[in-house]
């Protein structure tokens, strides 16, 4: 009488908790860093994205090698909508409503992710996958501004580097103004747009500006903590 074969679950059963562990790490790591680089901006340790997590420095590091392989696993989806939104200005009929749209959207993901607004301003040459993204949209980008142009409401000496200054100007008053004036930007956004527009184009409305006591309470923070702390 022959035996029966064994049954391989058990021996793979250890394999299959290891990989469920490792992904449930994965996880916590991804979650823990969305939420200390949105509120603090990609100036955080590696060792506090551990602690946030509640894994290992070891885990971490096994994890993810490097920032920059973290910092791109991170901010994926938010490099999806960048692309969404350039894609979005694209197939607007209106060339330069797409222009503003789009200038308008990418400022708001600033605002919106304190390291997103990083990721836009800095560069990873060590994070392919990103770099490659941001590169993609850049060149989108490019075809915006022809068709903006095209119809004359865009000036003709705007060129991209006039969106990185924008975003640069962005991610500072974002930082600046914190939670006291959080919709500053709008205002700083509202006003590049209208510097952008040639004459006779239509013009964008500009928000309010924030109370004088909103803006003092930002400055009073940032001459107790210093540029950067929200």
């Amino acid at each position: 009488m022959t035996s029966a074969p064994s049954d391989p679950t058990p021996d793979r059963q250890p394999e299959a908790r290891l990989r469920a562990d490792a992904e449930h790490n994965r996880a916590l790591i991804l979650a823990a860093a969305r939420r200390l680089f949105a509120a603090e901006g990609l100036g955080v340790s590696m060792a506090s994205v551990a602690r946030e997590a509640g894994v290992g420095k070891a885990t971490l590091s096994r994890r993810f090698p490097t920032r920059e392989e973290l910092i791109s696993a991170v901010f994926a989806d938010r490099m999806d909508a960048y692309a969404g939104a350039v894609a979005e200005a694209l197939a607007d009929p209106d060339p330069w409503r797409g222009f503003t749209g789009f200038v308008h959207a990418v400022c708001a993901m600033q605002a919106a992710d304190r390291g997103f607004a990083d990721v836009l301003t800095m560069s990873f040459p060590s994070a392919k996958a990103l770099e490659a993204r941001r590169d993609e949209t850049y060149h989108a980008f490019l075809e915006v501004i022809a068709r903006a142009r095209s119809t004359g409401h865009l000036r003709e000496d705007f060129v991209p580097e006039d969106l990185v200054i924008l975003q640069m100007a962005n991610a500072g008053v974002v930082a600046a103004a914190g939670d006291d004036a959080p919709d500053t930007w709008r205002r700083l956004v509202g006003h590049m747009l209208r510097s952008y527009a040639a004459p006779g184009a239509p013009i964008p409305a500009v928000p309010d500006a924030p109370a004088p006591a909103t803006l003092f309470r930002a400055m009073v923070r940032l001459a107790r903590t210093g540029p950067g702390s929200a």
